[in-house]
């Protein structure tokens, strides 16, 4: 897991000469320093407490569930509220898991939690317009993005199990590129958020909001669980956030580029992922 600083998606026009500082310029200066400020304090709040056990974290699942899922006269928690007593519960010892399809939660977690470690999973097959909102989020966001690799570079992997394993193998390819890298990642935490929504596929339709990953061995936070797609890009239109462009050309769901299609007519947003096969999961969420 290693952390790299992006080349900028935007450009930063410098002033013309004799107009004073570029104030957008000085924001993203004032961000950065307030980010490795952070980077280097984070590590020192989390040796403030040891790591729960899991045992203590399955007890924080079962208390965040009664609080905040649906019962007999409480409605479900809404994603800020949801948020919040995840920041309370685990602070420092939360990441939020990004895509870069988009940003809406990345946004929402960082108004109440400021450089927030967001965990991206850099495959090496990402589209080039994923690795460029990537570098967007890190400019315009107050988070702490934090790149997540494989153990082998493509070129690595080809040289070991030939070229275009995820032609052949997909469920192999991901679990290499996807899973195994996230779940060593995640070894430092005590929960993750993700953007999962039930309104993405059938296998995602009864997602709770709070519940226990047994793969990764830490609590999993699903805010906007029961956001739609209009709600998602209302709230990334009202806050002017960075939006991944593949949207707009035709990919409501973005993967890795070799298995990322535009979906047919008629269908849901993730037939577009491995196209043509009989899976649409990697595997981070099932």
């Amino acid at each position: 897991m290693t952390t790299t600083e992006p080349a900028s998606a935007l450009t930063l026009t410098a002033p013309a000469h004799g107009s004073g500082v570029n104030p957008r310029l000085a924001r993203v200066r004032a961000r950065a320093a307030a980010r490795e400020s952070i980077r280097a304090a984070r590590p020192i709040a989390r040796t403030r407490r040891r790591r729960r056990t899991t045992e203590e974290l399955r007890a924080v699942v079962e208390r965040g569930q009664a609080q905040l899922h649906a019962s007999s006269g409480n409605p479900e928690a809404d994603a800020h509220a949801v948020i919040a007593w995840a920041v309370r519960e685990f602070g420092p010892f939360m990441a939020v898991a990004s895509s870069m399809q988009d940003t809406v939660l990345s946004h929402l977690v960082a108004e109440q939690f400021p450089f927030v470690d967001v965990l991206f999973g850099d495959t090496g097959y990402h589209f080039a317009e994923t690795l460029g909102t990537r570098g967007a989020v890190e400019i315009e966001l107050d988070v702490n993005v934090i790149d997540v690799r494989p153990d082998l570079s493509v070129a690595e992997q080809d040289a070991r199990y030939g070229p275009r394993l995820h032609d052949r193998d997909p469920e192999a390819c991901c679990a290499m590129r996807k899973v195994a890298p996230m779940t060593k990642a995640l070894a430092g935490y005590e929960a993750w958020a993700t953007g999962v929504r039930r309104s993405e596929t059938a296998a995602r339709a009864n997602a709770p909001l709070v519940s226990w990953d047994e793969r990764n061995g830490v609590v999993k936070i699903n805010p906007i669980a029961a956001w739609t797609d209009d709600q998602v890009a209302e709230y990334a239109d009202r806050h002017g956030l960075v939006v991944n462009p593949l949207l707009a050309d035709g990919y409501p769901s973005v993967g890795c580029e070799p298995c990322t299609a535009r979906p047919l007519p008629g269908q849901d947003a993730r037939s577009g992922r491995w196209a043509g096969r009989d899976k649409d999961e990697c595997g981070l969420h099932v």
